[in-house]
């Protein structure tokens, strides 16, 4: 932890070294393995504008980062039913980053099957579906 004045602060490393040590990262070869199992929900997590540019894996949910608290929250207006902890949950972001910092999110608030499954691109090259 860094020194900063009188109080401890975390870096962006940091924060990202904790969500790696918390949430498991698989290569896209094995995610696509999970991509017909209905037990698996794939969750890309950046931008939508991002995703309109690029596309996404087929039949996944757009949750930005910034707002899966919200969607991963059954007590909130905003939950996204297709949240559910029973379910393995696959996230994936441009590079992994953002992935696996909602992965540690979701991990906190009791989901308890969370994968970061990396970049799009890395999903797109290994021959996952997209749209």
């Amino acid at each position: 932890m860094s020194k900063r004045g009188d109080r401890m602060s975390k870096t962006a490393s940091e924060y990202l070294q904790e969500a790696n040590q918390i949430v498991p990262r698989v290569s896209s070869d094995e995610a696509i393995g999970y991509f017909d199992d209905p037990g698996t929900v794939f969750i890309d997590v950046r931008d939508s504008g991002d995703v309109a540019k690029t596309g996404s894996i087929k039949g996944a949910t757009n949750i930005n980062r910034g707002f899966i608290e919200f969607a991963a929250d059954a007590t909130t207006k905003f939950h996204n039913p297709v949240l559910e902890k029973s379910k393995r949950i696959c996230v994936i972001c441009a590079a992994g980053g953002q992935a696996a910092l909602a992965g540690k999110t979701l991990k906190d608030m009791g989901y308890t099957t969370v994968i970061n499954i990396g970049g799009f691109n890395d999903w797109k090259a290994a021959g996952g579906e997209t749209e």
